[in-house]
């Protein structure tokens, strides 16, 4: 298991738009992957349980991977965050 902490700064949050293009992204990967923000723990392959965080502009979160490439998938998906979702 592999886990990183994350900002997530870009202006509308994980909603919509990058909450899709971070689920595209983290269906890359073999691992099973996870966002946590608080107490609150959901699929990162869901974009229902990511938008159901209600993830804003300056949130922080944790992004926890368990699979043959968890590592790659959480670097891949800490990456996206730090561009601020730009494809």
């Amino acid at each position: 298991m592999y886990m990183k902490e994350a900002v997530v700064n870009n202006q509308v949050g994980l909603h919509a738009r990058p909450a899709t293009f971070f689920i595209q992204k983290a269906n890359e990967f073999k691992s099973s992957i996870w966002v946590e923000k608080e107490e609150r723990r959901v699929n990162a392959k869901s974009l229902l349980g990511v938008l159901s965080l209600g993830i804003v502009k300056g949130t922080s979160i944790n992004l926890i991977a368990d699979g043959p490439d968890e590592e790659a998938a959480i670097s891949a998906l800490i990456e996206l965050i730090n561009t601020d979702f730009s494809e």
